[in-house]
């Protein structure tokens, strides 16, 4: 949580899939400043890829964690309440400085998460895929967007670049002429 925390610390707008009870939104509000944007995209069904079967998030709970954490001096918060590739395909928010996907953990489900909001990424801007890392050295995760996160990143040559990885987290970022691999720009 505090790679993803330092993520969202200069951000202006962040976008969280798959909110569940509201715990990495509570980070990102504390990371977040009064000037900050929070989107948080879920549609509150029971079941899908990232659930255990029968498990189900409390949206009015959820919301009152959030909205504890944002307090008076955290972010704007606001709420999507449908499925992260829908709201994904016609989003008119604006550039985004992070987006957080840890939603539908099917394999198509997180491409699908991966294609819908890519294309909104600021320059400079960054992609954190939760568990992500299943039988990486360290790592742990779900198959779903750790085979995303292999396709895309590690077995192909794309504009996108891994820049970080911690526990289940990979962050990846536009690949950049003007930054050397490696350096704190890039990071």
């Amino acid at each position: 949580m505090r790679l993803l925390g330092s993520l969202a610390a200069d951000a202006q707008r962040v976008v969280e899939l798959g909110v569940y009870e509201g715990s990495s939104a509570v980070v990102l509000c504390r990371a977040l400043g009064p000037a900050s944007e929070l989107h948080l995209v879920d549609p509150f069904l029971a079941g899908g890829n990232a659930l255990r079967p029968g498990w189900r998030a409390n949206p009015t709970a959820t919301r009152l964690a959030v909205r504890r954490a944002a307090g008076r001096h955290g972010p704007a918060i606001h709420w999507h309440i449908a499925r992260s590739q829908d709201v994904g395909r016609s989003w008119t928010g604006g550039d985004v400085d992070l987006v957080f996907i840890d939603g539908d953990h099917s394999r198509e489900g997180c491409r699908e998460d991966w294609e819908a909001w890519h294309p909104h990424v600021g320059a400079g801007g960054a992609v954190a895929f939760h568990d992500a890392r299943a039988g990486a050295p360290g790592g742990s995760g779900h198959p779903g967007p750790t085979a995303v996160v292999d396709e895309l990143f590690r077995r192909s040559h794309c504009d996108w670049a891994i820049t970080g990885e911690v526990d289940s987290l990979v962050v990846v970022r536009r690949a950049r002429e003007d930054v050397a691999p490696g350096s704190p720009a890039q990071l």
